[in-house]
């Protein structure tokens, strides 16, 4: 896919004013600090698109740009917990789970991973809650300029391990580095057959 246009269109905090044409949207969502917003930046060749922060949590409404003219990424908060008193039970934050729950645009979301860690409960937690919510998600894992081949392979084969404790198979996953464009190509092509087989 070729990137003709990159726009911001707007941000907000409430679901039911995001935009309300029918186009297709992709959603990024990570913790803070994975590398979200360099990300975006890398796959629509813009230097400054998404805010990047060294400041964690920048990213604290929910981001459309329309791209192409045709599809949405929309730029999602990091996710954190909100405890609920009565029961001090851990839940996701209201408007990223009411966005998954309300938004029927929304093909796919993205939930990036930084490879070079081991596999973070929030991450995980995140992922099931996604699975039990039937939202479809891949993974994209960032960073992989940080590791050699070698160590980047038993990471995301030691990844892939732990998903199998809870999940059938592992997600479909894109491995990519914001510094070098390592993945560019193959998650724009995965959006844009997406986007070919819902016009089709």
């Amino acid at each position: 896919m070729h990137i003709k246009s990159a726009e911001f269109l707007m941000s907000n905090s409430d679901v039911a004013k995001c935009p309300k044409d029918r186009l297709p949207e992709y959603a990024f969502i990570g913790r803070s600090n994975v590398g979200k917003s360099s990300l975006i930046n890398m796959l629509m060749q813009r230097k400054s698109l998404a805010k990047t922060s060294g400041r964690p949590g920048k990213t604290q409404l929910i981001n459309h740009f329309i791209i192409n003219k045709n599809w949405y990424l929309v730029d999602l908060p990091g996710y954190g917990y909100a405890r609920v008193s009565k029961t001090s039970k851990k839940i996701f934050q209201k408007f990223i789970t009411n966005y998954f729950e309300k938004r029927e645009q929304m093909v796919l979301a993205f939930v990036l991973i930084d490879c070079r860690l081991e596999p973070q409960p929030i991450d995980l937690e995140f992922m099931e809650w996604m699975g039990e919510s039937g939202i479809p998600f891949n993974i994209i894992f960032t960073k992989a300029d940080k590791l050699k081949p070698k160590a980047l392979e038993r990471n995301v084969a030691a990844y892939t391990e732990k998903m199998l404790e809870a999940w059938e198979e592992m997600p479909p996953f894109f491995i990519t580095s914001a510094s070098d464009a390592t993945g560019r190509d193959e998650v724009l092509n995965y959006i844009n057959q997406l986007n070919e087989s819902i016009v089709n």
